[in-house]
């Protein structure tokens, strides 16, 4: 900048960078320039500059995403009046460019030369003067841009042309550089193999902006009509300035998306932290209650993992099955009380009646035995006696009656209470089980079936193939024989980890029964599956099976089938089953698909 020492001179010369720089001409702002071009310092002041700081952000390009993640940075140190934030944030960015300059340019210049001397049929020397010139004209004054569109034409000259076809708009393919100079329409350039892929690719980046993106983003109207827009922009582009603009606006529009994904990963965070924060407290709350304390501990696994479909599927029918049992036992407790109550209440009742009875039965004998003190003669004590015997009948009656019903109502409160505790052992077990299934972890039949159900109804729903492997081990029986059973159960278990280990995460796991297991595996051709099976095979034989710190092999045949139309869980297992039968008489240690 020339040095300026007339006051008209600098402040002609301070007007005139304002106009240039767009920025509004206030007083502060005036005064900054005045001094800048001065040479002066500006001391009337010593707060943050934040106009200027903030014109200066304005100014700057926002076409890339460096560039945007800069003017977000800058935008927050002005906000928050943190000038080394915003110095630093500059000198980051400027590191950044400055490696990204860094170009091979001699061993690309070495390439390209290389390639232009190599021949090939499909390449004349025109064709690829053609090229180059396009490339010069179009690339600008940007080296980056120059470089990364040379080094694509080196790998398609590398190829014969069929390769990776050029790039004059970032983004968008060119028509193997067929484009004439001094043409913007591309519909009227010569038609190569890319040229007539032009429209299909416009119609595929339309179709995934109405489709795909607009769909996931429903709940942001306004982010939602935007892809709607351009995609019909997609559609009507048709010439390299209308690709650039629609360039420029998909780059703003994966911006807004990048801000909108944080936005939900954050809302998801903070549900998933206030729910730790609920689970917490109720763990804290409740001391004594096991079967809750079962419950809470598998939303807590399910909310400190990624989120699975098939997971929380799995806890929900668990936890089902013990808040069911809960009401059983519940209605248990209520018929106990009750029938504590009735005993309580009779025994009362019989002890009043008792009482009364035992009170007359007192009065009569006195009666009788001043009777006895005034008899004369045998004949009226006979009388006495006959009355005596008669009321020590009655109340003998009543006390065995009494005793009797006593007994009864102490049976059924005995009865009551044997299956409560049944039904707490129950209860213990179920609670057990909504974190791990008996002996080896994984799903049992019952399991299975509801695994299988919704994994059908899924695939019919999306068309989307299924396919089922049955697993069993091979010698089972001589291991168990050999080694106890104890070494057959943890052999079973063995086989259970390795599986959940190596398959996906969306793959099902179920002991069918004995030593059989069943896989599902969703969204899988039956190739796909097969391959995935022998490489559980595979992965089994490198992972010996230890028992007494002695390695023992373990090997299964395995069947797989892929669920078709008409069938149901009966029709496929029975297909699975065959097929591993078929592969026990083959040698066993093999898969066979059906």
């Amino acid at each position: 900048m020339p040095t300026f020492s007339n006051p008209n001179e600098i402040a002609r010369e301070t007007f005139r960078l304002l106009a240039t720089r767009r920025v509004a001409p206030t007083p502060d702002n005036y005064r900054a320039v005045y001094h800048e071009v001065a040479g002066t310092r500006d001391t009337t002041g010593s707060g943050f500059p934040a106009e200027p700081l903030k014109s200066l952000a304005q100014a700057l390009p926002r076409e890339t995403p460096a560039q945007l993640r800069l003017a977000r940075e800058l935008e927050q140190a002005i906000k928050d009046e943190k000038l080394e934030t915003y110095v630093a944030s500059f000198s980051g960015f400027l590191a950044e460019r400055a490696s990204i300059e860094k170009l091979e340019w001699s061993e690309l210049i070495n390439e390209l030369l290389q390639e232009w001397d190599a021949t090939s049929a499909s390449l004349t020397p025109g064709k690829k003067r053609e090229t180059l010139d396009h490339i010069f004209s179009s690339a600008g004054s940007n080296p980056e841009t120059l470089f990364n569109r040379l080094q694509a034409v080196v790998r398609n000259w590398r190829q014969g042309g069929r390769g990776e076809s050029i790039t004059l708009v970032e983004g968008v393919p060119d028509a193997e550089s067929t484009t004439p100079k001094d043409s913007t329409d591309l519909a009227a350039a010569p038609q190569s193999r890319a040229g007539e892929l032009l429209p299909q690719l416009r119609d595929l980046l339309a179709f995934a902006l109405e489709q795909a993106v607009a769909a996931q983003i429903a709940e942001a109207p306004e982010l939602a009509a935007q892809a709607k827009t351009l995609a019909e922009s997609a559609r009507k582009a048709s010439s390299i300035k209308a690709l650039d603009e629609l360039l420029v606006e998909l780059k703003r529009f994966a911006y807004r998306l990048e801000l909108l994904v944080d936005d939900r990963t954050e809302l998801r965070n903070g549900l998933l932290h206030l729910l730790n924060l609920v689970i917490e407290n109720i763990s804290e709350l409740v001391i004594d209650d096991n079967w809750l304390h079962g419950q809470i501990a598998v939303v807590r696994d399910i909310v400190s993992q990624p989120l699975n479909l098939r997971s929380i599927d799995d806890a929900e029918r668990r936890i089902k099955e013990v808040v069911y049992k809960q009401s059983q036992l519940k209605h248990s407790l209520v018929e106990a009380k009750e029938a504590l109550k009735v005993m309580l209440a009779g025994f009362v009742d019989h002890l009043a009646e008792f009482s009364d009875t035992t009170s007359g039965y007192h009065d009569k004998i006195e009666v009788c035995a001043k009777k006895i003190s005034e008899a004369n003669d045998i004949n009226e004590l006979a009388d006495v006696v006959q009355e005596v015997m008669k009321e020590t009948r009655i109340i003998q009656i009543n006390a065995q009656r009494s005793r009797d019903e006593l007994m009864a109502t102490r049976k059924k409160v005995t009865e009551t209470e044997q299956r409560i505790n049944e039904l707490q052992a129950e209860l213990d077990s179920a609670s057990k089980l909504v974190r791990h299934d008996q002996l080896t972890g994984v799903l049992n039949r019952r399991g299975l079936e509801e695994a299988f159900e919704k994994e059908a109804s899924r695939a019919r729903r999306r068309s989307t193939p299924l396919c089922v492997g049955l697993l069993d081990i091979d010698n089972f029986k001589k291991l168990n024989d050999s080694l106890g059973h104890d070494a057959g159960d943890a052999a079973l278990i063995h086989l259970a980890t390795v599986i959940r280990e190596t398959m996906r995460p969306q793959d099902t796991c179920a002991r069918f029964g004995g030593e059989e297991f069943i896989i599902l595996l969703p969204d899988t051709p039956l190739e796909d599956a097969q391959k995935a099976v022998v490489r559980l095979q595979r992965e089994l034989t490198k992972r010996f099976f230890l028992h007494n710190n002695e390695k023992q092999l373990i090997t299964f045949s395995a069947g797989v089938t892929e669920m078709r139309s008409e069938d149901n869980q009966a029709s496929v297992m029975k297909r699975a089953d065959e097929a591993m039968y078929s592969a026990k008489k083959t040698g066993k240690n093999r898969v066979v698909s059906v």
